[in-house]
């Protein structure tokens, strides 16, 4: 029979497949990736086989000794891959064959391609997830390490991107870090359900050979094997929540790139990004581009699509694997990297950033960031909130008109609104008075950051 067709499977073929088939079919070339998790899953089952009574402990031993030099020469690169194999799986069963004999046909007894590529892909999202997990905390940590560091430091807070109300930028910098808190829970749940064995279902209905599949499930970690054959080899559901949690994240990384990309601009010039982290112009030599925050940014639209890619992919597939099922690994490659390079960009990136105070704090004098302190004073002063609400409106108005801030008028120009304001009333115009007024759990004061950031890394030392 050609070489062109995969002799692990040709037998009842009559010609060989197709050059371009074969290549049109083949995943090797982006499957090769999982190389390490496809040993790790022959490993675990030879071990199995063995308890079993199918395979001899001799034979156990060159299949891993085997598999062992064959994960060496893989991450050497000296090993071959073939797209005639088509995937990672054959490739390495080929190659166990060449090196140790008949012995190495005897690793797939029990299993199929179906529930070794679905254990494979599980395993390696699993180990990913971990990374992601760990590069998270990274960045987290970062966040609550410039946070207190900027704990005094006010700025204007926004809503509708207009001035809002005075909020000290450490506050601003939690906010983000609840955000990827969030980010964190949803692949920590993620992970519990990819977490689940495959390997025991072959190609769909089980297999008559005497498996233990708990026993294969410690071995390689998994939580519990998958009650139901059928579903085992055929749902990517993982993939798709994987790709879910990612794209959450990658809105929220959005949200602070879109934030960095203003502060850092002449317009904002809240804060200065390190040199390393930017690049300039062929043509405008003043330019100082933010092109990681921007890129983040961008790359959210890679794992949108990728969501959307692996939810179409398994739209309307019946019962059990399909080939469709070949596409959700691209995408779900993409993502993956995309996640980790942009995780790994702000967590480097993220510690050194330089606030410039001074800019901040005049950008917070403006827009009457004090009205609702003004109206509360006067709350406090017994009058009621709606006619609190007019009068301060009134005095920002007569601030447009003399282009004064609330807290630039005279004791005389306020009580021109009302007579209940006295002299008192400058201790809540201020800035640091704003913002120190916000003191409780979850607000803004400076003394709320603090407790908010041993809170955080709290939080942070009970995961590991």
């Amino acid at each position: 029979m050609s070489n062109k067709t995969n002799q692990q499977w040709g037998g009842r073929f009559s010609e060989p497949t197709d050059e371009f088939v074969a290549r049109f079919t083949a995943s090797v070339e982006f499957d090769q990736r999982m190389y390490r998790q496809d040993i790790q899953g022959s490993v675990a089952h030879a071990k199995m086989l063995t308890e079993a009574g199918v395979l001899t402990e001799q034979e156990r031993d060159a299949i891993i000794q085997g598999l062992s030099e064959i994960e060496q020469e893989i991450e050497a690169g000296q090993f071959e891959w073939s797209v005639a194999l088509e995937d990672v799986h054959m490739n390495i069963e080929a190659a166990l064959t060449q090196k140790i004999g008949i012995t190495g046909k005897k690793l797939h007894t029990g299993r199929s391609r179906n529930d070794q590529v679905a254990t494979d892909i599980r395993l390696y999202v699993r180990d990913e997830i971990d990374f992601i997990l760990g590069e998270l905390s990274r960045l987290q940590t970062g966040l609550l390490d410039l946070a207190e560091q900027e704990a005094d430091t006010i700025m204007p807070g926004f809503t509708h991107l207009q001035t809002a109300q005075p909020v000290t930028f450490g506050h601003h910098l939690l906010a983000w870090f609840e955000m990827l808190n969030r980010d964190y829970e949803r692949f920590v749940d993620t992970r519990k359900r990819v977490n689940i064995m495959p390997l025991g279902a072959a190609a769909l209905a089980g297999t008559t050979y005497p498996i233990q599949r708990q026993l294969t499930c410690e071995l390689l970690g998994f939580d519990a094997p998958a009650e139901n054959s059928l579903d085992a080899v055929s749902d990517r559901d993982f993939a798709i929540e994987f790709c879910s949690a990612a794209s959450l994240l990658l809105m929220h990384m959005t949200r602070m790139s879109e934030e960095l990309v203003l502060w850092t601009s002449a317009q904002f010039n809240f804060i200065n990004l390190p040199d390393r982290f930017c690049t300039g112009s062929s043509i405008m030599p003043q330019k100082k581009n933010p092109d990681v925050p921007e890129l983040v940014r961008g790359k959210s639209g890679r794992v949108y699509g990728h969501l959307m890619s692996l939810l179409t992919l398994m739209k309307s597939q019946p019962l059990a694997y399909n080939k469709d099922n070949q596409e959700d690994k691209e995408p779900l490659f993409d993502a993956i990297d995309t996640v980790k390079g942009c995780l790994r960009a702000f967590a480097d990136m993220v510690p050194a950033l330089e606030s410039r105070k001074a800019e901040m704090r005049e950008a917070a004098l403006r827009g009457f960031s004090t009205a609702t302190d003004l109206a509360d004073y006067l709350v406090r002063k017994g009058m009621p909130f709606r006619d609190a609400h007019e009068v301060v409106g009134k005095s920002v108005a007569y601030g447009i008109e003399t282009s004064k801030d609330l807290g630039e008028m005279t004791l005389a120009e306020l009580q021109q609104f009302s007579d209940t304001i006295a002299e008192d009333v400058f201790d809540v115009l201020t800035l640091e008075g704003s913002v120190a007024a916000r003191d409780h759990i979850g607000g803004t004061a400076p003394a709320q950051v603090r407790a908010a950031v041993q809170r955080g890394r709290g939080r942070l030392a009970e995961r590991s």
